[in-house]
C-alpha cells in the first residue's frame, strides 16, 4: 500500500467513524482569537450534561440543583488540558502555592442572543475574557466568549464592555452550581475576572498542558495506522 491508498483510506475512515469530541475535534486555526467549542450544556436544561471521557458520548452528570440557570452555552475546547502550566499561571495570578489543575478539557461560556435548544453540537466563538475560579484547590478557569458572528454581541470584544448584570449572574451560578442547600460553605470562588488576552494565556497553556498529556494525538494515530498496514 502506497502513500496515496494509505490517505484515502483514511479519509474513508473520517466519514464512516465518529471523532472523539475531546481528542479527535481540532481547537481551530486561528486560536486563540476564535476557536471551536463543543456545547454541552444550553441555558433551558435542567440537567447537567457532559462528555463521558472515555467514550466521548454524552452523559448525565447530575440534575440542576436549583431554579437559576447559566444565561450562556457551555462546553470545552477540544485539546485542551488543565493542568501544570494552567495551575502556574493560577499561583502566580493568587499567590496560592497549593493549585493543581483540575485534569479536564478548558471550559467555556459562550454568550448569544440566539436560542439554541440542544447541545452536542459545535460552534465557533471568539474568547473575551474569563474567570480564574477554584473548585476546592484546583484551578478549573471558565473562559467567557461570543458566538461568532452573533448579531447583538460580536461587539463585546473584551469582558469589560459586557454589562455587569449579565457577568454578575454567570458568577452567581458558578459559585453555587454545586453547593448543597444549607451548605454553610461555598465549594467554588472566583479570585478574579480577567480579560481577552489573559483568556488567551490560559488558552494557549491549556493547549500545552494537552500537548504533554496526551502528545500528538492525531499524529500518532496515523502512525500506528500506518503500522497496522504495513506502509
Amino acid at each position: 500500500m502506497n502513500e496515496e491508498h494509505l490517505s484515502k483510506l483514511w479519509k474513508m475512515m473520517d466519514l464512516h467513524f465518529k471523532s472523539h469530541p475531546w481528542h479527535g475535534i481540532s481547537y481551530g486555526e486561528d486560536v486563540p482569537d476564535e476557536v471551536t467549542v463543543f456545547v454541552e450544556v444550553v441555558p433551558t436544561d435542567t440537567v447537567k450534561y457532559e462528555i463521558d471521557k472515555e467514550t466521548g458520548y454524552m452523559k448525565v452528570d447530575r440534575p440542576q440543583k436549583y431554579s437559576n440557570y447559566l444565561p450562556a452555552l457551555y462546553g470545552f475546547i477540544p485539546q485542551t488540558y488543565c493542568w501544570e502550566s494552567v495551575a502556574e499561571l493560577v499561583r502566580v495570578k493568587t499567590g496560592r502555592q497549593d493549585i493543581v489543575g483540575d485534569g479536564d478539557p478548558l471550559d467555556i461560556c459562550i454568550l448569544t442572543e440566539r436560542n439554541i435548544s440542544h447541545g452536542n453540537l459545535l460552534v465557533k466563538a471568539i474568547p473575551i475574557g474569563g474567570f480564574r475560579m477554584l473548585d476546592k484547590g484546583e484551578a478549573d478557569d471558565k473562559i467567557i466568549a461570543i458566538l461568532k458572528n452573533d448579531e447583538v454581541y460580536q461587539h463585546w470584544r473584551d469582558i469589560q464592555l459586557v454589562p455587569e448584570t449579565l457577568i454578575s449572574r454567570l458568577k452567581h451560578y458558578f459559585l453555587t452550581y454545586k453547593d448543597m442547600p444549607g451548605q454553610s460553605k461555598q465549594r467554588c470562588e472566583i479570585t478574579h475576572v480577567y480579560g481577552r488576552e489573559e483568556a488567551h494565556s490560559v488558552i494557549r497553556r491549556s493547549i500545552d498542558d494537552y500537548r504533554k498529556k496526551f502528545g500528538d494525538v492525531q499524529g500518532n494515530l496515523r502512525q500506528a495506522f500506518t503500522d497496522a498496514v504495513g506502509l
